[in-house]
């Protein structure tokens, strides 16, 4: 073979199979980090090259300042080893399953101040409810609820409890549900702890509204629709 011909098809072998491989290592990029604090060992895999640093260490500062409070508040027996993944495949916000917990890089992008997803988020692992504990709105109402008590910079986020109107129900679920958990609080102080840990235990039913307040949970929906203040 002509020597010349040998040499550029070899540069060209080895252009190619320099291109596949960068192109592999920007699919495949992945960062972690491990992090020890107050008994707690968190682990941070970011996916996204482009990922800010600034939002990761929020993301970092918030998890060790909320998730020891709501260990204390709620589950004392919560796990102790959490991953967070920044998740270039998720297409949602953001998802737990387990002790992990699932981020999309798009979303905080696009709201780099929603650094209270991480509360709501890691709520749902001290909630370690499994499945059928109960209904799915009570769920995430309590996760919204925690986050309106514990968020870190709600505020800084625009992110409020949504004032009440006709048309919503309790069964709504997230800040609907939480407003109106909010407004049981205030008039049945610890009931939201007690439902927290009666879904864990798998105890819940819908009995547990009249033991704890007297009154069915439509009857409460009722009273809270006549006079919604928190």
């Amino acid at each position: 073979m002509n020597p010349i011909r040998t040499l550029a098809v070899s540069s060209l072998l080895f252009f190619s199979l320099t291109s596949v491989v960068s192109a592999q290592k920007k699919e495949t990029f992945k960062d972690k980090e491990v992090v020890y604090k107050k008994g707690l060992k968190l682990t941070f895999i970011n996916q996204d090259k482009g990922f800010s640093p600034v939002v990761k260490e929020r993301m970092i500062e918030t998890f060790f300042k909320v998730y020891p409070a709501l260990k204390a508040a709620y589950n004392e027996k919560t796990a102790k080893e959490i991953t967070f993944v920044i998740d270039t495949s998720y297409k949602g916000v953001a998802a737990t399953q387990g002790t992990v917990v699932a981020y999309s890089p798009v979303w905080f992008k696009q709201h780099p101040g929603d650094i209270d997803v991480v509360t709501h988020e890691v709520m749902h692992i001290v909630q370690n409810y499994g499945s059928n504990a109960g209904p799915w709105w009570i769920t995430e109402g309590i996760a919204d609820y925690v986050r309106y008590k514990y968020g870190v910079d709600n505020a800084g986020a625009k992110w409020t409890l949504p004032d009440y109107k006709a048309g919503q129900n309790y069964d709504n679920g997230y800040r609907i549900t939480a407003r109106f958990l909010a407004w049981l609080e205030v008039h049945h102080q610890g009931i939201v702890k007690v439902l927290d840990q009666q879904m864990r235990a798998h105890t819940y039913n819908e009995e547990f509204w009249k033991t704890q307040t007297t009154k069915t949970l439509p009857e409460l929906w009722a009273s809270y629709t006549e006079n919604p203040i928190i």
